[in-house]
């Protein structure tokens, strides 16, 4: 009989006010130990947790006593501002309480649509990762303005999985799911517990929020699971009071809707790389390095690169090519082509010495390369 192989998945688990209150006007600390809890055993067992939350202002409401404040714009930035530490602070000190570490990114839409800044941003996400840290993100509502929001969690969960290149999004908030109808005046409603299509019916089944805690309701989830879903990141919608719903999703138990992707996140990602973006440059490899992302579907490593053509910066895609003019792959570079010349022909080890900085050991990384069909 074969052991079962547990596989590890980067899990980002996102929750709304709701979830994070219980229904009421502060932060239900109880609860947030119970989701502290489940995501320790996940974390134990080598399971990548990113967490994101909502709750800033509620948390600034509470610390201020400002129960009954005015809904400005001006007000909730206050709040957020106030809140924002408040809440990590919990954060803090209950994942404390198991002996893990947090880091907290806020995040605005701008850093989603600046290349330099997405890419920045994702560095930043996989470092705390690879240190076993906890992100711990947020929108920055205490800056984030109508231009340059995301709009609410519920849509920055989306990014934040792209981000994260999750395996799985947890969306969790104070309904059971997807239902056929709404469940609050059709006593007939049933949950739907698996989509593998996200169709104009499913977009009409969702409804809004009546919490009044939150800004997200049945429709913006929906909306962030298209996104996911389209990525090949499964999404999983579900009440976050269920009992050990955070384990049981990881574990693929039905705990709410789970949207089935049946498209493969790095095909998906590679795809993206060789036909939806046009190559700003060009590197030259030698043999060496030609063979080892050929054959070997390896990174592109400095000692391997020759030259380059083209000026371009970190982040975007350039055009890999051999010394005899051919074009092997296209790939999303760690550095500018400026930096890229200072730096071929020499071992990883070596980077940050001539540069006074690294980007990391690679050039491009085999995740980010598309190997071309010839």
């Amino acid at each position: 009989m074969k052991a079962n192989i547990i596989k590890r998945k980067t899990i980002v688990v996102k929750l709304g006010t709701s979830v994070l209150t219980s229904g009421t006007a502060k932060l239900d600390r109880e609860h947030m130990v119970e989701i502290v809890r489940q995501c320790s055993v996940l974390h134990k067992k080598g399971h990548n947790i990113v967490v994101v939350t909502s709750g800033a202002i509620v948390a600034g409401k509470e610390h201020l006593n400002m129960p009954d404040i005015l809904p400005t714009i001006a007000n909730k930035q206050m709040l957020a501002a106030v809140g924002q530490g408040q809440l990590v602070r919990e954060w803090e000190n209950l994942f404390k309480i198991y002996g893990l570490h947090v880091g907290q990114m806020l995040l605005t839409r701008a850093d989603f649509g600046d290349k330099l800044r997405f890419i920045n941003a994702r560095d930043t996400l996989q470092t705390l990762l690879h240190h076993r840290i906890i992100p711990l993100i947020n929108e920055n509502d205490a800056v984030a303005t109508s231009e340059i929001k995301v709009g609410d969690n519920d849509n920055l969960v989306a990014l934040v999985g792209l981000l994260a290149d999750a395996d799985q999004l947890l969306l969790l908030t104070d309904q059971a799911g997807l239902f056929t109808a709404d469940p609050r005046t059709n006593p007939d409603a049933k949950l739907i517990t698996e989509i593998t299509e996200i169709t104009d019916e499913i977009h009409a089944l969702a409804g809004g929020s009546v919490s009044g805690l939150g800004t997200g309701g049945m429709a913006t989830k929906i909306e962030s699971a298209t996104v996911a879903h389209r990525a090949g990141i499964e999404v999983v919608i579900a009440s976050g009071h269920k009992k050990d719903v955070i384990i049981d999703a990881t574990q693929n138990k039905s705990v709410g809707t789970c949207f089935v992707s049946k498209n493969d996140r790095l095909e998906v990602r590679k795809n993206w790389i060789f036909a939806g973006s046009k190559a700003v440059g060009k590197i030259i490899v030698d043999e060496g390095a030609e063979l080892a992302i050929k054959q070997k579907g390896a990174s592109l490593l400095a000692t391997g690169v020759l030259s380059t053509k083209g000026g371009f910066l970190r982040g975007y895609v350039v055009a890999v090519y051999n010394k005899a003019g051919n074009e092997l792959a296209r790939g999303i570079v760690r550095y500018k082509s400026a930096d890229i010349e200072k730096i071929k022909g020499l071992h990883s080890q070596e980077i940050e010495s001539i540069l006074g900085y690294e980007h990391g050991t690679v050039v491009i990384h085999r995740d980010d390369l598309s190997i071309a069909l010839n």
